[in-house]
């Protein structure tokens, strides 16, 4: 089975292939413009920078008078995301998705420029402004909604409601202008999460961002990040097609044969006949001690049902491992380890790089669900067990 990692763009890591103070020192020709007016911010500098392996890269800079209006050209390498910040404060920055001949006015007020500039006369500026203005409303709906919630499935199922909004422009803009430079910042928010996995992701952007790639491969075909573009997805769309096998109940769980703490070698295929959760975990690990409870509950609501757990820990040190079994009241018998931590092969055998992760197998020996925990994993038994 593959990993579920996080797939994020590498939005902020310009390739500059281009100058370089080996290469020339000739000044090259300007072929980009900006120019605006930002009020609280008199005679400020304003800079264009780029990330990169080795950096930040100083791209152009210019001051603002009195009045704070400013004028900068510069030259860039090719399509990318670079960040203009005003003054000194890196708290007073926006990133920009710059192409080659681009030409904007970007104005403001410097209180509220990170989040809320004026921006006009690129192709990319009406539609990153609307962004800008649905995440700052994202942000502030979770920084008030999310710490009222303290079960991890409720905050998870909130944080999915909160983010409709963003998520339904994403797509329709995406859609609607797929060769845009701004869908350098918007796919980001487009691909899966490690914080959330695959399992909550939806299955809709990865069309949506096919028509990025189609388009960037026509109009950006020389971009280094139209290459990236195509790496990443189709390594979602592998990620993703595995984890629709895991759920469709055709893929047979792996078998795992290890010992108890008793020194009694266990194997999986034993609970043939039953529905099995298998849940790697660890005595170290402060969120699998949390889930703990609830996989108790689970147990005892199921058990007479068929229901098992097969628990596999990930623990090296045999003490730790039989007391927090004992500590947090794991009343199943089926406890297992090799006692070789991250070093288990079970990481490759069942794809995860962090716990408690979980994998439920039916009667049949085979995977109908991962990573399901309280009310997702409630639901998924009494449909299976009934």
């Amino acid at each position: 089975m593959v990993k579920y990692c996080a797939f994020l763009l590498l939005l902020l890591g310009l390739t500059a292939c281009g100058s370089s103070d080996e290469e020339s020192s000739e000044e090259l020709a300007n072929n980009f413009h900006l120019e605006g007016t930002i009020t609280g911010a008199s005679l400020q500098k304003v800079k264009i920078e780029a990330s990169s392996p080795n950096g930040t890269i100083a791209v152009a800079e210019t001051m603002t008078n009195s009045d704070g209006k400013y004028v900068l050209d510069g030259n860039i390498p090719g399509l990318g995301v670079y960040s203009m910040t005003i003054g000194n404060d890196p708290a007073n920055a926006i990133v920009l998705p710059l192409d080659i001949n681009d030409r904007a006015v970007i104005s403001g007020s410097l209180k509220d420029f990170a989040v809320a500039p004026k921006m006009s006369g690129a192709p990319w500026a009406k539609p990153l402004m609307k962004y800008m203005k649905l995440f700052k409303a994202f942000s502030e709906a979770q920084m008030e909604e999310l710490p009222k919630i303290t079960e991890d499935e409720a905050r998870i199922e909130k944080y999915l409601e909160l983010r409709k909004p963003l998520d339904a422009f994403l797509r329709k803009q995406v859609s609607a202008d797929p060769g845009n430079s701004v869908n350098l910042i918007l796919a980001s928010l487009l691909v899966p999460t490690q914080e959330l996995g695959i399992e909550h992701w939806n299955p809709e952007n990865l069309e949506v961002l096919k028509k990025m790639e189609a388009a960037y491969l026509k109009e950006h075909s020389e971009s280094p990040f139209t290459a990236t573009l195509s790496q990443q997805l189709a390594q979602i769309e592998g990620q993703y097609n595995n984890y629709a096998q895991f759920n469709s109940g055709t893929l047979t769980a792996p078998e795992i044969a290890m010992k108890n703490p008793a020194g009694t070698e266990l194997r999986l295929s034993s609970l043939k006949g039953k529905v099995v959760l298998i849940d790697f975990w660890a005595s170290w690990c402060g969120p699998c001690r949390k889930e703990n409870p609830n996989v108790v509950k689970m147990y005892k609501k199921f058990k007479s049902k068929g229901f098992e757990v097969f628990s596999v820990s990930l623990d090296e040190d045999p003490a730790a491992w039989k007391k927090a079994i004992a500590d947090d009241g794991l009343i199943w018998p089926n406890h297992v380890s090799d006692l070789l931590g991250w070093q288990t092969p079970m990481t490759q055998l069942y794809g995860f790089n962090a716990i408690p992760y979980t994998v439920l197998v039916n009667k049949e020996g085979n995977i109908v669900g991962v990573n399901l925990r309280g009310a997702e994993l409630e639901q998924k038994l009494e449909e299976v067990l009934n």
